[in-house]
């Protein structure tokens, strides 16, 4: 068996009292802590009847689908449109291990780049290369007015 199926399969225990399936207080891993287990989060009721069971799955994959999808309608236009995106997958990570797994390997992915753009070295290049581009715009701008004036680009050739 390989490791991403052995923590697939990892068993989910159960508090009988609060119907809470991973025994943390707050609802998330700490960072840095040992992650949540991967399954269902469904209230106890709903996980003992597999016909309620599975009517919630369903319920959850709709209401994750349409939340992804006007996720993906905003990815065009002015919204934001990835964080739309992001919510559905963390609503179907509510259910679903293999969205689980996915929402664990992008806040892994987020984590280390921005550890990266935090790293001094990485900070200064990232400044020098913005400065270089804006002085070459600058002066792209400047030569434009010089040449042309303040005239809109469709008329620079009329006149």
């Amino acid at each position: 068996m390989t490791a991403e199926s052995d923590e697939r399969t990892a068993a989910v225990a159960t508090d009988p009292a609060t119907g809470d399936n991973d025994g943390d207080e707050g609802g998330t891993a700490e960072p840095g802590g040992p992650e949540r287990p991967l399954g269902s989060r469904a209230p106890l009721f709903i996980q003992r009847s597999r016909a309620l069971h599975v009517s919630w799955q369903v319920g959850v994959f709709v209401l994750g689908l349409a939340i992804v999808g006007g996720g993906i309608v905003l990815l065009p236009l002015p919204g934001p449109g990835w964080v739309i995106i992001f919510a559905g997958m963390a609503v179907w990570a509510t259910e679903f291990v293999w969205a689980q797994l996915v929402l664990r390997w992008t806040k892994r992915k987020v984590t280390e780049a921005t550890r990266k753009a935090l790293d001094p070295k990485v900070r200064r290049r990232n400044l020098i290369l913005t400065t270089v581009g804006l002085v070459i715009v600058g002066a792209l701008l400047g030569y434009y007015l010089w040449r042309f004036g303040l005239v809109m680009p469709w008329r620079a050739g009329m006149g």
